[in-house]
């Protein structure tokens, strides 16, 4: 059993629910006659009651007929009915008594109950003697008795205790009467209606006592500040970005696709993050005191999605940064200086530019993973819980609503959310796998590995297609470079439009093999989905990547700044990813609608793929952050495209996208997304960052680090300059030499840093599982001792029942013989 069961009537644990009103020797005659009607109940053996352990098995612990009478056995049959026509009074008094069954009970009996309780807290405070201080035959407790408490329910003896109990209550102080009204079975209601009539009395009170002025102050002080808190924090959530459009998306479309623009939010934050970082520390001083400005020519339209021309020398490149430490009182000596930090000005406040570009793209990078590590961790913990659908389904039911929620509109989006909910879990439930026969799991089988060879095909051809395609098209930025012409518009977006027409187009392959494998569960389909196009992304940005660091990057003589160059092209993939999705947007759903609608004359609307759209998040984001290097303001590139895609994919899910047939509910999907985002996506682009800073040479006639080996020399002399001002920091110098030099090591110490922490998180969160399994194991075990304890009151009882017939025989021949 989960716990000990005490019988005794006049344990310390019910003396806190006794009735106990003032004349108590009054209670004490009133219900002499009851507790003799108890102990009659009850009479024979003492040791009836010390209850031997039955020996029962599994299947009959969960009979109902067995546990209704226990007399007959599971195998003997058991009569038909209502189980509690067949209880005894005993059984159903001690029935009565758990805390269960006070939610049935008359609103006069629980006012009398909280009435004497009252009475008890107020005679503690003025020292009257405690009703534990009588005997136990004085100390009658009634109970249990559910005649006793319906008869108490007349409607002036009600209003009467309720007048007691609010004057009880208005003696009580604050606390008291919090903790007092909450522990009332009764409804919100009928508690409001208590607590204004107790403060109503207050006032008057307050009103007669002589309190003091600077008491009355204070009090009224006290409750306007935390009103003014409570204001406060209710607009704070109301001003979350885009929460009444999440709502209304969770309500009509479900989890599923809720998480895709709640995973767009996350990743906007994200992006200001980025772009705060390097606007205030490298963009901001740069522009302050910006270097000889250079012949530049004017901006044109077609600069927009190339973004060369006026933009190759702005802020928003690598190029245009300069070498030298920014005083105030003076201006750089040469700004296109071979040597590093050399500068002509008097002392004063300086700002190292190449410094200030390392440790900002170095502790950006850094901040952003120690935040996706904890947010992953944290998603973990709450998205694989152990709870069961049938558990969820509960809460939903009767703790979903919220009744704060008073206007039309707020009440229709959250009954729509609550019943998309609903649904969702109900289908989950009546899911079920059976067992298929071996002809149609083969022929799945076949059909999955057919599906795969094809999607695996299909991206292998893609590759290489990449592959030669940017060789070729590096070759031909070779020639133009030696034969000094320069590169039109079409030569610059040829490769941008090629990976962005494949990571249109090969999605849509993949959606097409997906309806052929049939999937049951909508979940399987989408995480198949999430991991082909996955494949898809990763091998694409890999191909890009040796084409910007093992082609562009060793190729000085024809590029004159490849950093810019790597900084324009990845500005030219995220733009026209943008101008894609659009596309997408609008062929591949507005205009499919309408021809299913107008011309195939069917109402049926195209699903929303969240895989495609996701994995295009992520694959935009990874381009975000291998360009942070090369270009400091691609974040702020990265959030408008971000916020138009949020209004634009609703919009357009809004008006042309359906409801899915099978509801299904994403529980993991947000913590599958941003370990996507972690792992391939922001470990790829810190790997591509950290391999540039520390092993590719910079090139030398532009940027923050012209003149020096790598970029991380930039940190060796500053270092040693440190060490020369100060040769007690000479430790810094062995700690740069051994840790921070060396990619291998460096990275290694990073992810193994972030590896402990993501271990220690998934111990918290195990350990929280395991008690979460043995506390359902505990309320399991509390219904199988509710079970114990009625088999065992109701054999007594039947064990007692031959006795009592025998003495009522036994009397009726007396009375018949005298």
């Amino acid at each position: 059993m989960a716990r000990n069961v005490c019988f005794d009537t006049y344990s310390d644990h019910l003396e806190t629910e006794m009735e106990s009103p003032i004349d108590e020797a009054a209670v004490h005659d009133s219900f002499s006659h009851l507790i003799q009607e108890q102990v009659q109940g009850f009479s024979g053996p003492v040791d009836a009651l010390e209850m031997d352990q039955l020996d029962l098995d599994d299947e009959a612990r969960d009979d109902v007929g067995y546990l209704v009478n226990p007399v007959l056995r599971p195998e003997e049959g058991h009569q038909q009915g209502d189980p509690r026509d067949h209880w005894s009074s005993a059984t159903l008094r001690i029935l009565s008594s758990m805390p269960s069954r006070t939610i049935g009970r008359s609103r006069g009996a629980i006012i009398s109950q909280y009435y004497n309780r009252t009475m008890q807290l107020r005679r503690r405070r003025q020292s009257r003697p405690s009703i534990r201080d009588f005997s136990h035959s004085s100390r009658p407790s009634i109970r249990g008795y559910g005649g006793v408490e319906s008869d108490m329910g007349d409607l002036q003896e009600e209003e009467a205790k309720r007048e007691r109990l609010v004057n009880n209550l208005q003696n009580l102080s604050v606390s008291d009467r919090v903790r007092m009204l909450r522990a009332m079975p009764l409804s919100v209601s009928e508690k409001t209606e208590l607590r204004h009539l107790a403060l109503r009395h207050k006032e008057r009170s307050f009103s007669r006592s002589t309190i003091p002025c600077c008491s009355q102050f204070k009090y009224y002080l006290i409750i306007a500040a935390r009103q003014t808190w409570y204001s406060w924090l209710s607009m704070l959530s109301s001003l979350q970005l885009w929460q009444t459009a999440l709502k209304t998306v969770s309500g009509r479309f479900g989890t599923g696709v809720v998480s895709y623009f709640a995973f767009l939010r996350t990743l906007l934050f994200f992006n200001i993050f980025l772009f705060s970082m390097t606007g205030l520390f490298l963009v901001l001083p740069q522009a302050v005191f910006p270097p000889v400005p250079s012949s530049t020519t004017g901006l044109s339209g077609l600069e927009l999605l190339t973004g060369g021309g006026y933009f190759t020398e702005s802020v928003m490149f690598y190029g245009y940064y300069t070498n030298v430490t920014l005083k105030k009182d003076c201006v750089p000596k040469d700004s296109v200086s071979s040597t590093p930090n050399e500068v002509e000005c008097s002392r004063g406040l300086s700002y190292n530019i190449p410094l200030a570009y390392f440790f900002t793209i170095g502790g950006t990078f850094f901040v952003t993973g120690i935040i996706l590590v904890y947010t992953m961790s944290k998603l973990f913990g709450q998205s694989f819980r152990i709870d069961k659908s049938q558990s969820i389904l509960a809460m939903k039911v009767f703790c979903s609503w919220d009744f704060k929620v008073i206007k039309k509109t707020s009440v229709k989006l959250q009954s729509e959310n609550v019943s998309t909910q609903l649904k969702e879990l109900l289908a989950e439930i009546s899911h079920k796998k059976g067992e298929a026969p071996i002809r149609q799991r083969l022929s799945r089988i076949s059909m999955h590995l057919l599906a795969w060879t094809l999607c695996v095909g299909s991206i292998l051809a893609s590759v290489f297609a990449v592959y030669y395609f940017s060789e070729f098209m590096h070759k031909d930025l070779q020639v133009r470079a030696r034969n000094r012409r320069s590169s039109d518009s079409a030569s610059l977006l040829a490769l941008p439009v090629v990976v962005s027409s494949i990571n249109l187009l090969l999605p849509g392959f993949f959606n097409i093999v997906a309806s052929l494998e049939k999937y049951d569960s909508p979940s399987v389909r989408n995480y198949v989905s999430i991991s082909r196009n996955l494949m898809l992304k990763v091998s694409v940005l890999g191909i890009l990547c040796y084409h910007w660091l093992g082609r562009i990057a060793p190729d000085r003589d024809n590029i004159v700044c490849w950093e810019t160059f790597v900084g324009q092209e990845l500005y030219r993939f995220l733009v026209m990813d943008f101008i894609f999705t659009v596309l997408d947007t609008f062929f591949g759903e507005l205009l499919w609608r309408l021809f299913s609608q107008k011309v195939l004359k069917r109402r049926r609307k195209p699903v929303f793929d969240i895989a495609r759209n996701v994995l295009e998040l992520i694959y935009g984001q990874t381009l975000a952050w291998i360009g942070l290097l090369f270009t400091p303001l691609l974040p702020a590139v990265q959030i408008l495209k971000l916020i138009c895609l949020f209004y634009m994919k609703k919009t357009s899910l809004m008006m042309n996208c359906q409801v899915p047939r099978k509801p299904w509910r994403a529980s993991q999907m947000t913590t599958i997304f941003i370990t996507l985002l972690c792992f391939p996506s922001f470990l790829g682009a810190a790997v591509c960052v950290t391999c540039t800073m520390w092993s590719i040479p910079p090139s030398p006639s532009c940027g923050p680090f012209r003149g020096l080996k790598t970029m991380i020399q930039s940190g060796k002399l500053w270092v040693k300059q440190l060490e020369s001002a100060n040769s007690n920091l000479a430790w810094l110098t062995w700690v740069h030499t051994y840790l921070v030099e060396n990619p291998v090591i460096f990275l290694f110490l990073t992810a193994m840093i972030f590896c402990i922490v993501i271990y220690f998180h998934t111990q918290v969160v195990d350990g929280q599982r395991k008690i979460i399994t043995l506390l359902q194991d505990q309320i399991e075990n509390e219904g199988e001792d509710k079970k114990f304890l009625i088999t065992k009151l109701q054999a007594i009882h039947e064990q007692s029942r031959p006795l009592s017939s025998q003495r009522i025989r036994g009397a009726s021949e007396d009375s018949s013989y005298y």
